[in-house]
């Protein structure tokens, strides 16, 4: 069948997250806010375990957690969350980047045409948004800055710790997407300092369908979000509807196997990296890889063949190595990459980017055989 190259769009569920959801499904069928029988008791047990694991891996207060949807969800909550806080202060300013993903891209857009002002910085060349770039929009109206963690197409890690250091210090709000980094970067969320971050269950092994958004309290208060839907008061009214109690605790089990295997994990997709920019470096074909690979996740690349079209060598090896050239929410799209845009890269590069995304276990032998045989593929479709 070939192999798995695209965990950046969504990674297989790791067996003992499956294996405890449908014990879940099987056991536990009460809704979680039933409060007259055990039934409910039962389920709404296992969504606080699941809250406590995903804090747990977060370094944060299991009252601060809130099962969501996933990711483009939490964003929208996040950001939308917002307006009325906005109206009643006057501070309608929002900063974000230009490489975003489109779950905040588009929801500060929306903000547009509700009297809102949005900055938009462009990455440097290396991937990278320039710190001081960011910090210079910042008004006495600002309400918000909203910056992923680690770019999806890319990998390339954003200044958000810099950033959330200088914004503590100020009457500022700071989102930070983290779906891609969440499980991976350990160490780094649970000492970044932020207001809000969103995460996606399956980025980390976990199922598909589900998320958390993290709301930080300052002097013992929740930022100032509130519902963007209605029809109940779940998770403390932020997100209302039926919480997903087999999904919820498919979360909280990828949040603690994450926790526990985090040093493994790392070492694991360093060293596939390495194998892989061997294999590249080695193979006498020309590229480039897009992106400061000194501020890159572990487990992602990002490189152009130059000469072949990224189009044509993903429709060749379709068959045996699943690869993307971008975010999997704009695959129908076959524009250019917005990422690749800003960062200023000239059409040749763009054109012929691949994103390159494994697992910790992705086998390695498998996974150099494939690189291989995938540059061979773009050899031969080279212009």
């Amino acid at each position: 069948m070939g192999i798995y190259l695209d965990y950046n769009a969504s990674s297989p569920i790791d067996h003992r997250v499956l294996d405890l959801m449908i014990d879940v499904y099987k056991n536990v069928y009460g809704n979680s806010d039933s409060r007259t029988h055990i039934y409910g008791e039962n389920a709404r047990k296992v969504v606080e375990n699941a809250r406590l694991q995903v804090a747990q891996l977060l370094r944060v207060k299991s009252g601060e957690i809130f099962f969501t949807s996933g990711a483009t969800e939490s964003n929208n909550i996040a950001i939308r969350g917002l307006r009325k806080y906005a109206e009643e202060s006057g501070k309608k300013h929002i900063i974000t980047s230009s490489i975003e993903h489109k779950a905040v891209l588009e929801t500060v857009r929306s903000l547009k045409g509700e009297r809102f002002e949005v900055d938009f910085v462009d990455p440097e060349e290396d991937g990278r948004v320039d710190l001081n770039k960011v910090l210079a929009l910042i008004r006495n109206d600002t309400l918000l800055v909203s910056l992923m963690h680690a770019n999806n197409e890319t990998g390339v890690i954003q200044p958000v710790k810099e950033i959330g250091d200088v914004l503590a210090e100020k009457d500022i709000l700071f989102h930070v997407d983290a779906t891609q980094s969440c499980g991976k970067l350990v160490p780094e969320l649970k000492e970044l300092k932020y207001n809000m971050l969103s995460i996606s269950a399956h980025k980390l092994n976990g199922p598909q369908g589900v998320g958390a958004l993290v709301l930080r309290k300052r002097q013992y208060k929740l930022p100032p979000v509130k519902a963007i839907t209605f029809g109940g008061l779940q998770e403390c009214g932020i997100r209302p509807g039926t919480v997903p109690v087999a999904l919820a605790a498919g979360l909280g089990k990828a949040c603690e196997l994450a926790d526990a295997e985090y040093d493994e994990n790392y070492a694991r997709y360093l060293e596939k990296k390495q194998a892989i920019i061997e294999v590249i470096e080695k193979s006498g074909i020309c590229y480039v890889f897009n992106g400061d690979q000194k501020y890159c996740m572990p487990n992602t690349i990002n490189v152009s063949f130059l000469g072949v079209e990224s189009e044509a060598l993903m429709l060749s090896v379709k068959q045996f190595c699943g690869i993307s050239n971008g975010s999997a929410c704009t695959s129908h799209d076959y524009t250019p990459s917005y990422v690749l845009r800003a960062m200023g890269l000239d059409t040749e590069r763009i054109s012929s980017a691949v994103r390159i995304s494994w697992g910790a276990d992705t086998d390695k032998i498998e996974l150099v055989n494939q690189v291989k045989k995938l540059i061979e593929v773009a050899r031969g479709l080279k212009t």
